[in-house]
C-alpha cells in the first residue's frame, strides 16, 4: 500500500518536524502564564475564606455563591470540625445534583485545621470519604494567623499555592 509519503529509516534519525519546518509560525513561550482565579465560598461561618483569600489571592465570596464579575471558579472551604465537614458534603452534593448556579464550577474543596494537631479518627474517615468524590487540600493549624500575622502560604499547603498561583 502506498501512502505518498516518504518512508525510511530518517523518520527515526531526525526525530518529529518542528513548526518552522513545516512552515508555521513558532509557538508562544510558556514562561508568563496567568494562574487561574478562584472565588472562595465558604460553607458555614468561620470557614477561613477572607484568610485564605488574603494570603493565597483570588476572590472573597464570603458564604455566597461568586456574582457576574467574580471569577466561577470555586473552591469550597470548611472547618474540619464535624459541622463543618456536614456542610462542605452538602454543599458538594449540591454540585453533584446541579442544584449550584449556573455557570459556576467547583474546582476543589479547602479544609482548614480546626485546632493544632491530627484529626480524631471519626473526622478523619469522613474527609477520606470527601476525598473519595473531590480534589480536596489541607490546610494546617497555623498559630500567627490568628493574630492576624498572614504572610506566606504554610509549606504543607505547596499543592494548594501551585493550584492558586501563590506560590513563591
Amino acid at each position: 500500500m502506498h501512502t505518498g509519503m516518504r518512508q525510511g529509516p530518517e523518520i527515526w534519525i531526525r526525530g518529529p518536524v518542528t513548526t518552522q519546518e513545516r512552515g508555521l509560525p513558532p509557538e508562544p513561550g510558556h514562561a508568563h502564564t496567568v494562574a487561574r482565579r478562584f472565588s472562595w465560598v465558604g460553607t458555614h461561618g468561620g470557614a477561613g475564606v477572607s484568610t485564605l483569600a488574603a494570603v493565597y489571592g483570588g476572590h472573597d465570596s464570603a458564604r455566597a455563591w461568586p456574582g457576574p464579575g467574580d471569577p466561577p471558579s470555586v473552591l469550597l472551604v470548611a472547618r474540619t470540625h464535624a459541622a463543618g465537614l456536614d456542610a462542605v458534603a452538602r454543599a458538594v452534593e449540591a454540585f453533584r445534583r446541579g442544584q449550584a448556579p449556573p455557570g459556576i464550577d467547583l474546582d476543589a474543596v479547602v479544609l482548614v485545621a480546626d485546632a493544632p494537631g491530627r484529626l480524631p479518627r471519626p473526622l478523619a474517615q469522613r474527609v477520606k470519604s470527601l476525598e473519595s468524590a473531590i480534589d480536596v487540600y489541607r490546610v494546617p493549624w497555623v498559630p500567627s494567623w490568628r493574630l492576624g500575622e498572614l504572610g506566606h502560604p504554610p509549606r504543607e499547603t505547596a499543592p494548594l499555592a501551585r493550584l492558586t498561583g501563590a506560590a513563591r
